[in-house]
């Protein structure tokens, strides 16, 4: 007889952990294979940003996660030099560090940035999502799958006893990496054009803090002869852990074949790097992987869905991977909930694609653009590369000449260094992702303008189709909370104000007719949350008595902009048929 469940994972990286955290969350019976023995010992996928953390806020696993990373605080100033111990040519101040930009991170969220590494995140969404009834194998193997008009059929292999058996569900999520055997057993339809640089990560222990402690950051960025040759675009040293474990990040060219990582190679690398050979190092481990450019059009067909780097291959720049990755979790996973329960029609699960598909690509084209971003650097120095190591040193020193000729170089060279701004403080890029499909209703307003540059910057709004705003409100006696950990938890929300009672006596009704769990949220003077510092007030774009209907991923479903009129239960009801698919499918 087949494992019988209700939604298969393949894999437990970052879209996988997560993926089977949420459902179990949700009450959902849910298994996850993965074809190795372990979760993760590689460090890669280490910023974790606020909407990745507000997920896992809502999961009730963020303090545990903020206990073993790296504070915010810590994070930092992006540092480019030639060296640890050599010149440096400037720093940007990174993901939200700036006094100037850190409110802008403060109002658009409860949660830090974290500098994460999956060998922290992938144990703590694990442990999570079997505490609370996933099933987890090792050593599984995906073989193969046959979707039919009920479920899905999957042939896995045990790798230890080579026995293979089948694995009935209802749904299948792919969430099995960049080389996914689902989503090519799919045939899912990419774009990009692949496979456009090759780099080198290496681990090592080695103390540095007489280095680095006094200009704390996550990324060294080093201008040295080869390290341009592809990859990330200069050798990358990134802190592990402050600031005794560290990653090289170097590249080269895939055409070439990644060279032999020897024991004198990699001394060399990390002598280069850090600037002086007065330093002992431990080397943990060291693998080449491929720069992607690609990106699938289509994520899901039929019973069968896919996540994370499956359908989005991308660079590290940016920090976007893991955090892209949970968040198509977060979406997907309410979706599955509620089609499973009943409580939603599976035409619901068509939004997941058009929702997440053009975040895909999205990410995918952002962290690309900030390697080629990183070339301005070069352009500065007047450089097309450093193989001339005479030209180098020509023009590092025209940067230190008084003079026309090195006024010109030094301002571009600030130009460059602020440019990457894009890549270290995308701030938009993050919080702006805006969905269209049919678990969104639309109010018939235009989406707000983008008031400051939209990557850099984020717009809270309450649109149909955005986030709901963040905004710290006071409940139980004057305790404050964050509007996001007012909805979430799995379930809907109805969010209004003085006057709005008729939409909280219209989803008591509803929920109780559907079987919906339908939290009730009212704000203001005398209600059971008051906003003291008038911050909801400002943000909500509705009247006190008009209502946003909010998604169990906390984004906004649908809103009413004005007060209640004798049709609430009727408007109330047509939104959620929309939005759970019973509209479409009716």
């Amino acid at each position: 007889m087949p494992v019988e469940t209700d939604v298969l994972v393949v894999g437990t990286g970052p879209a996988g952990a997560s993926a089977a955290l949420f459902l179990a969350s949700y009450g959902t019976r849910v298994v996850v294979v993965t074809k190795y023995s372990k979760l993760s010992q590689d460090p890669r996928a280490h910023i974790t940003n606020q909407r990745a953390l507000e997920t896992l806020r809502d999961m009730g696993v963020e303090d545990t996660l903020m206990a073993l990373a790296t504070p915010w605080e810590l994070m930092g100033t992006t540092t480019f030099c030639t060296s640890l111990a050599g010149e440096e040519l400037g720093r940007i101040p990174s993901w939200g560090t700036d006094p100037a930009r850190h409110a802008d991170y403060q109002l658009a969220s409860p949660c830090t940035m974290l500098d994460a590494p999956q060998t922290i995140t992938e144990p703590v969404m694990v442990k999570a999502a079997q505490d609370r009834g996933a099933t987890v194998r090792f050593d599984t193997e995906y073989l193969r799958h046959v979707q039919d008009d009920e479920g899905v059929t999957t042939t896995v292999r045990d790798r230890l006893s080579g026995l293979e058996y089948e694995i009935r569900s209802r749904y299948l999520v792919g969430a099995d990496g960049a080389r996914s055997k689902v989503a090519a057993d799919l045939e899912l339809p990419y774009e990009g054009p692949g496979a456009v640089g090759g780099a080198l990560g290496i681990v090592f222990r080695a103390d540095l803090t007489h280095l680095v402690a006094h200009r704390p950051s996550v990324l060294y960025w080093m201008l040295q002869p080869g390290a341009e040759k592809e990859g990330v675009g200069l050798g990358v040293l990134r802190m592990i852990k402050p600031w005794t474990e560290w990653m090289i990040m170097w590249g080269y060219a895939v055409a070439d074949g990644p060279p032999e990582l020897s024991d004198e190679f990699v001394r060399e690398l990390a002598v280069g790097l850090v600037g002086s050979d007065d330093f002992e190092m431990e080397v943990l481990s060291g693998s080449p992987w491929t720069v992607n450019h690609h990106f699938a059009t289509t994520i899901a067909k039929g019973r069968v869905l896919c996540a994370g780097d499956a359908v989005h291959r991308h660079p590290p720049t940016n920090g976007l991977g893991s955090n892209t990755s949970i968040q198509d979790s977060y979406n997907l996973a309410w979706k599955l909930a509620h089609v499973i329960a009943g409580t939603a029609d599976p035409a619901l699960l068509e939004s997941y694609d058009a929702e997440r598909a053009p975040i895909a690509r999205q990410v995918v084209e952002r962290a690309n653009q900030s390697i080629a971003d990183t070339g301005r650097i070069m352009a500065a120095l007047e450089l097309t590369d450093t193989t001339d190591t005479e030209a180098l040193e020509r023009q590092l020193a025209l940067r230190r000449a008084p003079g026309p000729e090195g006024d010109k170089v030094r301002a571009a060279v600030r130009e460059a260094i602020a440019y990457k701004a894009y890549e270290f403080d995308a701030h938009g890029v993050e919080h702006n992702q805006r969905y269209a499909s049919g678990a969104v209703v639309p109010d018939g307003t235009p989406m707000p303008p983008y008031e400051r540059d939209h990557q850099l910057y984020a717009r809270p709004t309450t649109w149909p189709g955005a986030k709901l705003p963040h905004a710290w409100v006071t409940r139980d006696g004057g305790r404050e909370v964050s509007t996001l950990d007012l909805v979430g938890h799995g379930r809907f929300a109805v969010v209004t104000g003085v006057g709005g009672e008729a939409w909280l006596e219209a989803a008591a009704a509803l929920g109780a007719e559907r079987g919906l769990e339908i939290t009730p949220v009212a704000i203001g003077p005398g209600l059971p949350v008051d906003d003291p510092y008038g911050t909801w007030a400002d943000l909500r774009e509705i009247a006190d008595g008009g209502v946003l209907l909010v998604r169990p991923d906390c984004y906004v479903a649908a809103r009413h902009l004005e007060a209640p009129g004798p049709d609430a239960r009727a408007w109330l009801a047509g939104a959620l048929d929309a939005v759970l698919g019973r509209a479409r499918a009716s």
